[in-house]
């Protein structure tokens, strides 16, 4: 069993809800199954990355909806969860660094209406359980799912365990069941359901969580690799080789072998340097302000941090 389908089963012990698994097989859900939780840092040099199992963009929509599931039986918000991410391109947040939307990394959701009007299996799903689509396009209109930093909300403890298993490898089996476990819902200053913990140790462990990713993404190695990635993209669209929209039809495999077949001297230098570099290759002289990805949650319904 690896790590993920340990946090799964940590998560829904009992399986997926029922009525949640018709809805993983819609194509605009599937289409993230080939979309790397990294940003596509799979496919990068091993000097610089070493995950020890794939996450795709699918993996962080199943958890964090079987997250949301476990605060609230409300089914158009945890449909929200899941197809919070389906707006994804290939490359992620690189695809941010390209639109140089390095702050918000928000540069894309603009697709989620879009792709999903287009799912009609997922209208036929929807209109089966008398769901509106516009219950579920704005994700953010459910706290327990998406809001604010530093608040906590499912979409942010999902990203935190993930990064946990696969980016810096420090979380433990042992921690994540008890962030599940002591995870439960209070009402937060603004009188708004928010994810916090029963105990300041829970607590305590998804902030030093929260550090330890905010380290990594501020780390001069990622941001100089997101943006080698990002310079990547826009050379193959600039020269089109591909199209904007087709960050949202190809998987980011085919798309990286569609690159290197290119008669592109510098496309074939950038991808070599993608592939190749080491850490003191790289320097980075004037690093662009990233997100922060601070966190202050709730134990026992006051603010960890006072």
């Amino acid at each position: 069993m690896t790590n993920y389908q340990f946090y799964l089963t940590e998560l829904a012990p009992n399986g997926c809800p029922a009525f949640l698994e018709k809805y993983l097989k819609c194509p605009s859900l599937l289409r993230l199954k080939n979309i790397g939780y990294f940003c596509g840092m799979d496919h990068a040099s091993p000097a610089i990355y070493h995950f020890p199992e794939y996450i795709s963009r699918y993996d962080h929509s199943l958890s964090t909806a079987l997250l949301t599931s476990r605060f609230t039986g409300d089914r158009p918000a945890i449909l929200a969860a899941l197809f919070h991410d389906v707006a994804t391109p290939c490359f992620s947040h690189a695809i941010d660094f390209m639109n140089q939307d390095y702050e918000k990394q928000e540069s894309t959701e603009e697709y989620t209406e879009r792709l999903l009007r287009a799912d009609n299996y997922l209208a036929q799903c929807l209109n089966e359980d008398n769901i509106s689509l516009a219950q579920i396009i704005d994700f953010k209109q459910y706290p327990i799912v998406d809001n604010d930093r530093p608040r906590l909300c499912a979409d942010r403890l999902d990203g935190l365990i993930l990064s946990g298993l696969g980016w810096s490898q420090d979380i433990s089996r042992d921690t994540i069941r008890e962030l599940i476990t002591e995870a439960t819902i209070y009402q937060n200053e603004d009188n708004l359901p928010e994810i916090g913990f029963k105990t300041r140790a829970a607590g305590e462990k998804a902030l030093i969580a929260a550090k330890s990713l905010d380290a990594a993404c501020s780390d001069a190695e990622d941001v100089y690799m997101m943006d080698l990635l990002a310079r990547i993209t826009r050379r193959a669209i600039e020269q089109k080789y591909i199209t904007y929209d087709d960050l949202y039809t190809y998987g980011e495999k085919e798309l990286l072998d569609l690159f290197c077949k290119q008669p592109d001297p510098e496309l074939s230098r950038l991808l070599d340097e993608f592939t190749t570099i080491t850490p003191a290759d790289i320097h980075l002289d004037h690093p662009p302000r990233i997100k922060s990805r601070k966190l202050n949650p709730l134990v026992c319904g006051e603010r960890l941090i006072k």
